[in-house]
């Protein structure tokens, strides 16, 4: 792919949360490549120093990591100042802060007649914390962001990209509070692309297939052996492309919606997926 391809993407002013993670990383250098004023967003002032250090390394280019939790509208807001100070208006945010937790996760895939009894493996033994903090970090932290990222963007035009999931399509066993938050995230997206359109804003979404990811190692490599899991051997075969997707496999996708060649594209969820949405598995 030509980098001339995506030439307008210079000097854009572009916000990554959750940056600092394997899927935000990789964006951010792919942006700072194209000659893109990055700012990423974490949480942790140690990891956000690490990262921003990291991110130089890695692209070459100048790398400000900006301490901010998405679910704290306070912080964001300074976050938006200092963003603003240092670089000018935003032009592109990308809500990219999510992930899962394994007390949100069923031990077991399906209640069966021999398993009725295991109320702890199932559904009815989920923590109602573990739903509800992967719930608002994954929907409450793409719409805190938004909320203030891009006010900036409002007549001026802008990109909004949000991070979903192909969980949002067909609902994984094991993870519904992940594949419930990931489905709002779709919703949202349509419904904010609708609402911002005139005022000359974009809303989209990249739904990715598998990566390895630290979210959901657990799930899909087995500790000890460090082959896959049934479970990653079941994905593996369901994917027509026969691997898990690599972070850079999303950066096409992500140029395209951030680029001014995409400026009449609003409202959709594109699948980066390895063809797992289109497989019958027949």
């Amino acid at each position: 792919m030509s980098n001339s391809s995506f030439s307008d993407i210079k000097d854009k002013v572009c916000v990554i949360t959750g940056a600092c993670g394997v899927f935000g990383n990789k964006f951010a250098v792919g942006l700072l490549g194209l000659g893109a004023k990055v700012a990423v967003i974490d949480y942790k002032q140690g990891r956000c120093d690490e990262c921003a250090v990291n991110l130089i390394k890695e692209s070459g280019g100048p790398a400000h990591c900006i301490l901010a939790n998405v679910l704290k509208k306070e912080t964001l807001v300074d976050a938006k100042k200092e963003i603003n100070d240092k670089f000018g208006q935003i032009d592109v945010l990308i809500n990219g802060a999510g992930g899962n937790a394994p007390n949100a996760t069923t031990k077991n895939t399906f209640m069966t007649p021999e398993n009725l009894s295991d109320l702890n493996g199932s559904f009815f033994g989920l923590e109602l914390d573990g739903f509800k903090h992967v719930f608002d970090l994954n929907f409450l932290g793409t719409v805190l962001p938004t909320m203030v990222f891009a006010e900036d963007m409002l007549g001026r035009g802008g990109s909004i990209i949000n991070i979903s999931s192909m969980n949002s399509y067909r609902p994984l066993t094991k993870i519904p509070a992940y594949s419930a938050a990931k489905a709002s995230i779709n919703n949202f997206t349509e419904w904010l692309a609708v609402h911002l359109a005139k005022a000359n804003v974009r809303v989209n979404a990249i739904a990715p297939g598998f990566f390895l990811t630290s979210q959901n190692e657990f799930l899909l490599v087995d500790e000890k052996t460090k082959e896959l899991t049934p479970r990653g051997q079941q994905i593996i075969s369901g994917t027509p492309l026969g691997r898990f997707g690599k972070p850079e496999d999303l950066l096409g996708t992500l140029f395209y919606l951030v680029s001014d060649i995409s400026k009449f594209v609003t409202g959709v969820v594109i699948p980066v997926d390895g063809g797992f949405n289109a497989y019958s598995g027949v």
